[in-house]
């Protein structure tokens, strides 16, 4: 039997399965990337909200496309200030992220993983 990536691979329908071809980031209206940016920016020092208290505050339920515009166009705002729901900073940014919550004062708990953001810290505008 052929692998998925094989010519001749037949997907779950009985169909041929598609060429892999590259995915394509879907278009994230400029309106919601502005009105991301802004509600970053407003979070004051010392406190964070989690990409779905993000999209919540702007009547949405996608954090996974909020998270998409902090990696495309946040690298200006601040972005530690957006962290994962179990109070994780953000993939691969974890040893930058903690010199700024260090400087702004930011609450953190210690882990066997290494750390997370105390939820006293989580803030709703």
């Amino acid at each position: 039997m052929p692998s998925p990536s094989e010519p001749g691979h037949v997907g779950r329908a009985g169909r041929p399965a598609a060429a892999s071809a590259p995915r394509r980031q879907p278009a994230i209206a400029e309106g919601f990337v502005a009105a991301v940016l802004e509600v970053v920016d407003s979070i004051p020092p010392g406190h964070v909200m989690t990409y779905g208290d993000v999209a919540a505050t702007l009547g949405s339920r996608g954090a996974r496309v909020v998270g998409q515009v902090m990696a495309r166009y946040g690298s200006d705002a601040p972005w530690w200030r957006v962290i994962r729901a179990g109070g994780h900073p953000p993939i691969d940014h974890e040893d930058r992220a903690l010199v700024h919550y260090r400087d702004e004062g930011t609450p953190i708990v210690l882990t066997d993983a290494g750390y997370r953001v105390a939820s006293a810290a989580r803030w709703r505008p």
